[in-house]
């Protein structure tokens, strides 16, 4: 991947802006909007659970949390791509709003003791929650193949964002204004009715709703004419140019990012008995494991270690030149909202950058890993202010892995196979965070009796809010 160097023309913001300009041109505004409040919602709950872990279970280990909060939407991804297709997008939305709005309603108002009805009533809505995000996301992410250039671009981005709203406006209303844990679930609680407003206010329909009926119409059998389904055929398909000097391919990125409704292509007038559609899916998904899923896979299992087992234990003694904070749980929500930052601007980044191999980032986020387990260890960094470009930096490559996995599916994998593969694949994501919340169960309290044993006690002497 060449990159532009900095200060060169081919560096400058004008580019920069012109390249946006050129991504989201003669695209729908509705459209950029739903998809964006579609990433944004999906996720923004997931964020705020994760954020408040320290306050909803006290001294227990944060991975009691992250398994909850990811193994239904887990089994969801895994299991989901092969039958959802019989059911209608507007269901999928309505039963989505429902658990996560139940699910959060759940986790504020039950007692906030950390006895074990509490715990468990808080875990039962906190699957709610994780049951609707994992079923949200290959929703929306199948849902991009009607869609225009750009609709995938602005999906990622949202799923960035909520990232600093959920852990920014959790820190905000805990931190900085002082509002108890239960208050500031209870207020975002009501934000599931966004995704509601999305979907069947803001988002148009036409070419979903048509895409559906030529769809159910082939299900059944009936032969459509040759004018008919050319209607349906792609108009032209997406080369793959070498890249230009600057890396950006001269095809712009969101013209192969998404089909529209008019590239789908029927490949037959007759029914697929369901074992043959199965086989069919279980290929496909075999063939995506190496080039897309394992990369995803590989780098959440490091970037959700170093979040659910090192940030509760990467502390610096309160009131003391290493630290900006006066309280040690402010380490844990700051570190989170520092993560999802550069979360942000990474999944932002499609229309500006492209990169070809997704290994080399994950290798990088692995020494990230490495090297905060290293100065959890051994206390080798001086202060807070060398802990935190390491996070940000965490982020970033966890979001351009993610970004860039679905950009290139949506290039490189046929168009009859896009909507399943985009899918499918979204299953390595919550793999790799099932996988970091196994490990983290022991690491983290296992680390924090090594601090012990060195005299650093501060893991222990965390206070959550009220």
């Amino acid at each position: 991947m060449a990159l532009p160097v900095p200060g060169s023309p081919a560096a400058s913001w004008a580019v920069y802006r012109q390249k946006l300009i050129t991504a989201l041109e003669g695209q729908n505004p509705r459209v950029l909007i739903a998809f964006w409040l579609f990433g944004l919602i999906n996720n923004v709950l997931y964020v705020i659970i994760l954020t408040s872990a320290l306050d909803l279970i006290g001294p227990l280990p944060k991975a009691l949390i992250l398994l909850p909060d990811i193994l239904p939407g887990f089994l969801c991804k895994l299991i989901a791509p092969y039958f959802i297709h019989h059911f209608p997008y507007s269901l999928r939305v309505l039963i989505c709003v429902s658990l996560s709005s139940t699910g959060m309603l759940l986790i504020a108002v039950s007692p906030p003791s950390h006895n074990p009805v509490s715990i468990a009533v808080k875990l039962l809505g906190i699957m709610m929650a994780s049951l609707s995000s994992g079923g949200g996301e290959l929703t929306f992410l199948a849902l991009t193949h009607f869609y225009g250039k750009g609709s995938l671009a602005m999906w990622s981005s949202g799923t960035g964002g909520a990232g600093i709203v959920g852990a920014g406006a959790y820190a905000l209303a805990t931190v900085t204004i002082g509002m108890s844990s239960r208050t500031a679930l209870l207020v975002f609680a009501t934000l599931p009715a966004v995704m509601f407003v999305s979907f069947f206010l803001i988002l148009p329909r036409d070419a979903l709703e048509t895409s559906s009926d030529l769809r159910q119409r082939l299900d059944s059998g009936q032969d459509e004419s040759t004018e008919e389904q050319e209607a349906f055929l792609p108009s032209h398909s997406p080369s793959h140019d070498d890249d230009d000097e600057h890396g950006i391919s001269q095809i712009d990125i969101s013209t192969a990012l998404t089909a529209s409704a008019s590239s789908i292509t029927p490949l037959t007038s007759k029914p697929l008995h369901w074992t043959a559609t199965l086989h069919s899916h279980l290929q496909r998904a075999r063939s995506l494991f190496l080039p897309y899923m394992l990369p995803l896979l590989l780098v959440y299992i490091s970037e959700y270690t170093i979040n659910t087992a090192l940030f509760p234990v990467l502390l610096f003694p309160p009131h003391s030149p290493r630290t900006p904070f006066t309280h040690l749980r402010s380490h844990y929500p700051t570190y989170s909202t520092l993560y999802q930052t550069g979360v942000f601007l990474s999944r932002s980044s499609l229309p500006f950058l492209r990169i070809r191999s997704l290994y080399a980032p994950t290798a990088l986020q692995s020494l990230n890993f490495l090297v905060l387990l290293l100065h959890a260890l051994y206390d080798f960094l001086p202060s807070f202010w060398y802990v935190a470009p390491i996070v940000f930096w965490e982020g970033l490559l966890g979001g351009l892995v993610y970004v860039s996995t679905f950009a290139r599916i949506a290039e490189e994998v046929p168009r009859g196979e896009r909507e399943f593969s985009l899918a499918a694949t979204s299953v390595s994501d919550s793999g790799g965070i099932l996988v970091s919340a196994l490990v983290s169960m022991v690491l983290e309290v296992a680390v924090c009796e090594w601090q012990v044993s060195q005299g650093r006690r501060w893991c222990r002497m965390v206070k959550p809010a009220g």
